[in-house]
């Protein structure tokens, strides 16, 4: 049979677990598992860059306000006819020249478009820190789903380990009964078979237990998850007593701290900022300016002619000398008025009006999502619970069916079919109540959630 890479891959980490179940393991509680996804996972890592990302943008936006200055210098060398720089004469010989300068920049009034970039960089800090804060909590939700889900897989083959042994004793002393003559040899073949299912549903269960705890192990960015294991904590209990609040004060609650609004309100402020700095380019824009400059030509300099009418030259002044003599500065005002640009302009301010419209739409449709979730979860938390306790009524009635059951198989009132009929009924009455249980306790934790209170206590840092 064909095996893929990433079948492959799982079965090593499945046959790693396996290998790790004699060794000594670190339990991890709920919220070890939080705080080390949180400092750990790649998502968040990703997350908090763009925060460092934002902060940079927001010293680039400051930067605006600053003039720029740039300096620059050269050195050049002129062979043939060519006028010198300096004296402003054509002649024919090789010459060099050198200038310095530096000029400086500043925009003195640019619409406004400048102080709204800033504003626009400091709200897009706040959203990226909003982002980073609802990707903490989903990757906290997530934890606590999959820490619930490995606690489910444990005792649901605690259950069957439980099942197969008293299915194995069962059969020994069936078959004492069936070498006495008491039972039918049929009912000896009844039993092999439900200790062989027993063993199957064992392996099944275990393979869940394993992927379960591979699942957490991969959401934390663990590298060595070998010997993970969790804590067996089977607190089903509302201990927040939350399940005591309505569902319109859980949703006034959220409106004031779920933070995917404080998002769509930043994105939503974010996109008025941007109109504003669109519609600034609208308005003429102001620079001052200013330069200098200085020059040195390195070579012999004509002072006159001698009495047959041949030139006289000299040698260049000193570099410096010359620099000081040829220095100049220029500066002065630089107004642009925007009269015809193509629409550039206009497009540009209805396209980020179009963008302000989809934010106000989307903090809407937040608002409305946020509420049908929390009267979702509200309900689902309701449901769960009522399922959970009708589980647990229906697990005594079939614990008792169970032990009439067996008291009159024991005595030969009833045979081994019917027998284990009552036993499987009993053994889903038992996986129902675990299954029920730790789903109630996930939606528990939804709706505490929804009403601001955090899977594990806020360590500020």
């Amino acid at each position: 049979m064909k095996i893929n890479k990433y079948n492959s891959l799982v079965f090593a980490m499945l046959f790693g677990f396996g290998l790790s179940g004699q060794a000594q393991t670190k339990q991890w509680t709920l919220e070890e598992c939080v705080r080390y996804a949180l400092d750990n996972n790649i998502t968040i890592k990703l997350s908090e860059l763009d925060v460092k990302t934002a902060d940079i943008d927001k010293r680039g936006a400051l930067g605006s306000y600053l003039p720029t200055v740039n300096g620059n210098a050269s050195h050049s060398w002129n062979i043939g006819l060519n006028v010198n720089p300096v004296t402003n004469i054509a002649t024919t010989q090789t010459t060099q020249y050198s200038s310095l300068g530096v000029n400086a920049n500043v925009d003195i009034y640019k619409g406004l478009q400048n102080q709204n970039a800033y504003r626009r960089a400091s709200l897009a800090i706040v959203a990226s820190k909003y982002q980073l804060l609802k990707m903490q909590e989903d990757i906290s939700l997530n934890v606590a789903n999959a820490f619930l889900q490995i606690l489910s897989n444990k005792e649901n083959l605690k259950v069957r380990i439980e099942q197969l042994a008293i299915d194995e004793k069962r059969l020994a002393r069936s078959e004492e009964m069936v070498n006495a003559g008491t039972i039918p040899r049929g009912d000896l073949f009844d039993l092999k078979a439900t200790v062989a299912t027993d063993k199957q549903n064992i392996t099944v269960s275990e393979n869940n237990l394993l992927i379960s705890k591979l699942s957490l192990a991969q959401l934390l960015q663990l590298k060595e998850f070998a010997d993970f294991d969790v804590v067996d904590d089977t607190n089903a209990k509302d201990e927040n007593n939350i399940m005591a609040q309505s569902p319109i004060d859980i949703y006034n609650k959220a409106k004031e701290i779920r933070t995917e609004l404080k998002l769509a309100q930043t994105n939503l402020e974010i996109a008025e900022k941007n109109v504003s700095i669109a519609k600034g380019a609208y308005q003429p824009t102001l620079r001052g300016f200013y330069s200098f400059s200085t020059s040195a030509s390195y070579s012999d300099r004509l002072i006159g002619a001698d009495a047959a009418g041949n030139p006289i030259y000299v040698g260049p002044d000193p570099v410096l000398t010359q620099f000081s003599d040829n220095k100049g500065h220029n500066f002065g005002f630089q107004l642009s008025v925007p009269i015809f640009n193509g629409f550039s302009v206009r497009n540009n301010v209805e396209r980020n009006k179009v963008s302000l419209e989809k934010s106000k739409i989307d903090l809407e449709q937040k608002s409305l999502d946020l509420q049908r979730n929390v009267y979702t979860a509200f309900t689902d938390a309701k449901g769960a619970l009522n399922t959970y306790e009708s589980a647990t009524v229906s697990l005594e009635a079939r614990q008792q069916a169970y032990n009439y059951a067996k008291e009159k198989y024991d005595v030969g009132l009833m045979n081994s079919f019917d027998f284990t009929q009552a036993q499987t009924l009993l053994t889903n009455a038992q996986s129902d109540v675990i299954r029920t249980k730790y789903d109630y306790m996930f939606k528990i934790k939804i709706l505490e959630f929804y009403f601001g209170i955090p899977i594990v206590p806020v360590i500020t840092k």
